[in-house]
């Protein structure tokens, strides 16, 4: 309950900051979509995931000793936090979208698009790596194996052999960077202080519940978070910097309001450039 209640205070939060001041004409940036902080981070989760990787089958045993499973409290956490990366993270994000554009709130339904658009791109590539690596989840051998790999076996064996990575921590760092990017133009000083690290922090225990429902190994979770770091940043990025692309002249142009109590018409209508 306590989860739930800190999740419903940081949704209340972030949507009082973006409905408080007026709408402005769409807040840009002038970073080029790449820079060297990224290549820094990029390194950074590499050299993360090929040192816990030895960790993997340690860490795996330690989340599945009797004593930690058989807390309820850590079994209802698991729960909820992978339902609200997925497919909560979706719903969430297709809502504020749909929200903000019948309120006309600018702000709510770029979040909304941006965060969805970064949760498909996370989605694809986090897929095609599954398919690619084939690697087994730890659930797979009644030995858990994390060196149990082979090259194209996920897309001839499904879902048991698609460990490699995270696809819920993908989700989860996705929604996270996109959201954390978005509300960063506009109010910095709350987000690199509140909530960026509640997002963050809120990302991390999704892959930590991965790895309790004996889903994932530990590896598997930090690749996830790089992607969906990436996709959620870069997505946010691109899209201000080219405030004329397509996507956004269409989406967050489109025209909706209440013709009356019976019915509600919706109309697409070029956007004039900003």
């Amino acid at each position: 309950m306590s989860a739930l209640v800190s999740l419903v205070s940081l949704v209340s939060l972030t949507l009082a900051l973006v409905l408080a001041q007026p709408t402005a004409a769409g807040a840009q940036s002038s970073k080029p979509l790449f820079t060297w902080r990224d290549a820094i981070l990029a390194g950074g989760f590499v050299a993360g995931t090929i040192a816990i990787r030895p960790l993997d089958k340690s860490a795996a045993d330690a989340l599945q000793s009797p004593s930690r499973q058989q807390r309820r409290m850590f079994r209802r956490a698991a729960a909820f936090v992978r339902e609200v990366a997925d497919p909560g993270s979706f719903i969430i994000g297709a809502s504020m979208y749909g929200v903000g554009r019948i309120t006309k709130q600018e702000r709510l339904a770029e979040i909304g698009l941006h965060g969805t658009e970064a949760l498909i791109i996370g989605a694809v590539a986090g897929e095609v790596l599954k398919d690619v690596f084939g690697r087994a989840r730890p659930y797979v051998d009644s030995t858990p194996n994390p060196n149990d790999w082979q090259l194209m076996r996920g897309f001839k064996r499904g879902g048991p052999y698609q460990s490699f990575p995270s696809g819920h921590s993908t989700a989860a760092f996705a929604a996270a960077a996109a959201v954390s990017a978005e509300t960063s133009l506009w109010y910095p000083g709350a987000t690199y202080f509140i909530i960026g690290p509640a997002l963050y922090a809120g990302a991390a225990g999704v892959g930590l519940s991965r790895m309790y429902n004996n889903r994932h190994w530990a590896s598997d979770v930090i690749l996830g978070a790089a992607i969906g770091t990436f996709a959620g940043t870069k997505v946010v990025r691109y899209f201000h910097n080219h405030p004329d692309n397509g996507v956004d002249r269409w989406l967050l142009r489109a025209d909706v309001s209440p013709s009356d109590l019976r019915h509600v018409s919706f109309s697409i209508l070029p956007a004039l450039r900003r």
